[in-house]
């Protein structure tokens, strides 16, 4: 007799056999199903089904991760981390059971030694995966474990070395809107101004790079190419630039990410605001 999530299951296993050794998409398309199936058991019953398997173990632990994040903490950080482990030793070349434990260290706030041994496991396979790299930018933010001056130093080693249109090129933007968040939450007159941070040297220099060749249409081929440029239209419009965000407004169309229009208010109200400013 067929199981609850039988067909759930196949479709899951479809999309990322999909995917091949195309680890920017597989790990995209991992994190979107395991946010999905989070209120449910779909995880655990594929990985029971498929002990042995390494997309099972790596699905169960990315939907722990993603429990994790909601509650502010794993229920069961070694259980999480062993699957991981399994997934790693049953397909070696693949950086993605390396990308979740990844952000299960950062979850569990490990000493910046172990996180970074895991780090250059999956930069050694993946060298630009960009989930790894804004899981490294946040783990190293002042909020987390590091400091100011020490995200900025790893952003300015990613800046100097990453490809124009590789899936880690939005590592810079996303600290300085981080930075513009962090800001805002103080209050006070520092928030009132927070808008002056983007004409700083480092701010203007990121938004004229990113301005110049993002919109391009076919610049951006990475799996969350769209969610970039969902990150450099809300820049812009920090930057009251919002004239130069007409091109990348018109290859996002109607798609949105909560993210990081959330920091102004609801997220399809601020999108389509700005949208209709920058195409009218």
């Amino acid at each position: 007799m067929p199981g609850q999530y039988d067909i759930q299951i196949g479709q899951v296993e479809r999309l990322l056999q999909e995917a091949g050794t195309d680890w920017d998409r597989r790990a995209h398309r991992f994190a979107v199903l395991a946010e999905a199936a989070a209120p449910s058991a779909l995880a655990r019953s594929w990985r029971m089904r498929r002990s042995r398997g390494a997309d099972p173990l790596v699905f169960e632990a990315w939907v722990e991760l993603v429990r994790g994040r909601h509650a502010g903490r794993m229920e069961d950080v070694r259980a999480a981390a062993d699957n991981c482990y399994r997934a790693a030793d049953a397909r070696p070349e693949d950086p993605t059971p390396w990308v979740v434990l990844l952000g299960i260290l950062r979850l569990a706030r490990v000493e910046s030694r172990k996180l970074f041994a895991v780090w250059h496991e999956v930069t050694s396979r993946d060298p630009w995966n960009r989930e790894a790299h804004l899981q490294m930018l946040r783990y190293l933010s002042p909020e987390e474990c590091g400091s100011r001056g020490g995200q900025l130093e790893f952003v300015n080693a990613v800046r100097g070395a990453v490809p124009p249109a590789a899936p880690a090129v939005g590592v810079e933007l996303t600290a300085l809107v981080d930075e513009h968040a962090r800001t805002a939450a103080r209050g006070g007159v520092e928030a009132l101004l927070v808008r002056r941070q983007w004409a700083s040297n480092r701010a203007t220099a990121a938004l004229n790079t990113a301005v110049a060749v993002w919109p391009r249409p076919g610049h951006l081929r990475h799996a969350a190419a769209l969610a970039d440029l969902n990150l450099l239209a809300f820049a812009l419009a920090q930057a009251g630039r919002v004239q130069e965000s007409t091109d990348t407004f018109r290859l996002l169309g109607d798609t949105v990410t909560a993210w990081p229009w959330v920091l102004d208010g609801d997220p399809l109200r601020q999108f389509g605001y700005w949208q209709s400013r920058a195409l009218s």
